[in-house]
């Protein structure tokens, strides 16, 4: 167990109840201008004393501009997962991409039950949620009417739509091992309450969600951690989690942060001042001990100047599901790759050829051969220079005409493109700096080393792009009728 590394967000749990409407919004606008990073409103529709959490969500939306808001956590036994599909996607467009989606499987039976819905057994609970993340993610991904057969939830030809902006993470409350097994296989966030599992418990539970992300072929690292808690600040350390003063908080949420991975806390204030320390006190001195560890955590397993583990991602559709054309026209993009990734592989072969011929040519020390040799080099330049050319022209032709079509076909793909963009500047510097090498080993043949260095950094982050763009457009260039 390890700190994954995701950003540290902190913010305010809200209930949402009908006699205190305004103060609510007033807190949420606090928690914006405190700089807090998310508000999280639960969610009990059966509850006669509370406001409904989706409009109270769509009114603090309307009334930010920057926090994000979560259900912590949506019932979805009263909340019909194509519906809840479409009311996410709706205030995710409306708030600029600032939602994600809490879910549970359903707790106080009674109180479901007398509204209507369904009452269920915990085995049943945990395949019913299992089912509606399935529905959320199909009718969140542009494409054809959507079938689907369940044993609680169906389908029916159902159109997708509206697309959400951003990926929206399916965050689910867990604490019992199918739960969080079902955590681990599909959701994007886990989100615990310390009123109903202490710190102590954390690390064994975090521990079955890594377990069954392996045994589904995920990353445990793509799960945010996602801790409710609640505490008394006070001048004197208590008996207890969080009671204390700012410091002892921000020792004991750091430690929860290296120890479990946690990354996102959640705190219910008593009063707006608690509010204010949790933002102002607690916050930046867990951001400041858990930066000063991350440092020597992270610089050994660097993967070059592409930062992989902040990669937008999309819910994937199964590209064999589509006709035989339509793949084709998705494949595409892996030939023009494979074409690339050939050309790269001719390139550190020629290098490797020339830095061998240098030391011959230290030992023969043969004019001939010295001259021979640097028609090599120049040789070498030549291939190298226009490689970087057609290498250049590929992304023009992405970030030019591809790009914009996807963004406009399916607007969630806005996130992956932008990226890719971005991507491309990065690798526009490696072949710069590729380049620059070149000049320098045409002058002096024992720059060679220089050119290695550099190829070594060009391939590393060039092939992980490739596979990333693949991994994330080739279904949808394939479904999508663009105009390329």
């Amino acid at each position: 167990m390890a700190d994954f590394r995701h950003d540290l967000w902190f913010g305010a749990f809200l209930t949402p109840a009908a006699k205190d409407a305004h103060p609510l919004v007033r807190q949420a606008v606090l928690a914006e201008d405190l700089g807090l990073d998310i508000i999280g409103v639960q969610d009990h529709p059966y509850q006669p004393s509370f406001l409904d959490t989706w409009t109270l969500l769509s009114v603090l939306a309307a009334r930010t501009q920057h926090i994000r808001f979560f259900p912590d956590v949506a019932s979805v036994p009263l909340r019909p997962p194509a519906v809840l599909a479409r009311a996410a996607a709706s205030l995710d467009i409306l708030s600029g991409g600032r939602l994600e989606l809490g879910v549970g499987s359903g707790a106080f039976w009674d109180g479901i039950a007398a509204m209507g819905g369904e009452r269920r057994t915990p085995g049943q609970a945990v395949a019913a949620l299992e089912e509606s993340i399935e529905v959320l993610r199909a009718l969140w991904t542009p494409g054809e009417p959507v079938a689907f057969d369940g044993e609680h939830y169906r389908l029916r030809g159902a159109l997708p739509g509206p697309f959400p902006p951003h990926p929206i993470g399916v965050w689910i409350g867990a604490y019992k091992r199918r739960m969080l097994e079902l955590t681990g296989r599909a959701g994007d966030g886990w989100v615990p309450s310390s009123a109903y599992a202490a710190p102590s418990e954390l690390a064994a539970m975090s521990a079955v969600v890594d377990r069954a992300a392996e045994d589904a072929g995920r990353d445990p690292a793509l799960i945010r951690r996602v801790y409710n808690v609640s505490g008394r600040f006070s001048a004197l350390a208590g008996k207890g989690f969080l009671q204390g003063p700012p410091s002892l908080w921000a020792e004991q949420l750091t430690e929860l942060v290296h120890a479990c991975g946690m990354s996102v806390f959640v705190m219910a204030p008593g009063e707006e001042r608690d509010l204010k320390i949790f933002a102002e006190e607690v916050a930046p001195a867990v951001r400041q001990a858990v930066g000063r560890e991350r440092p020597r955590a992270v610089q050994p397993v660097a993967r070059g100047p592409l930062d992989e583990s902040t990669r937008p991602r999309l819910p994937k559709r199964d590209l064999s599901a589509l006709p035989a054309a339509q793949q084709e026209r998705g494949l595409h993009l892996v030939m023009i790759h494979d074409q690339l990734r050939q050309e790269l592989t001719q390139i550190r072969d020629a290098v490797e050829q020339v830095a061998a011929g240098r030391g011959e040519v230290a030992a023969l020390r043969s004019m001939i051969n010295q001259l021979t040799m640097r028609q090599n080099y120049w040789t070498l330049g030549s291939f190298c220079a226009s490689y970087c050319r057609i290498l250049t022209v590929h992304h023009t032709i992405e970030d030019e005409r591809m790009f914009p079509a996807l963004k406009s076909a399916q607007a969630s793909l806005a996130p992956v493109v932008d990226r890719l963009q971005e991507e491309h500047e990065v690798i526009a510097e490696l072949l710069t700096g590729l380049d620059a090498a070149l000049v320098a080993m045409v002058e002096d043949a024992d720059a060679i080393d220089g050119v290695r260095e550099r190829l070594d950094v060009l391939s590393e982050a060039l092939l992980s792009h490739l596979a990333y763009e693949e991994e994330e457009l080739v279904e949808p260039i394939a479904r999508l009728d663009l105009d390329l």
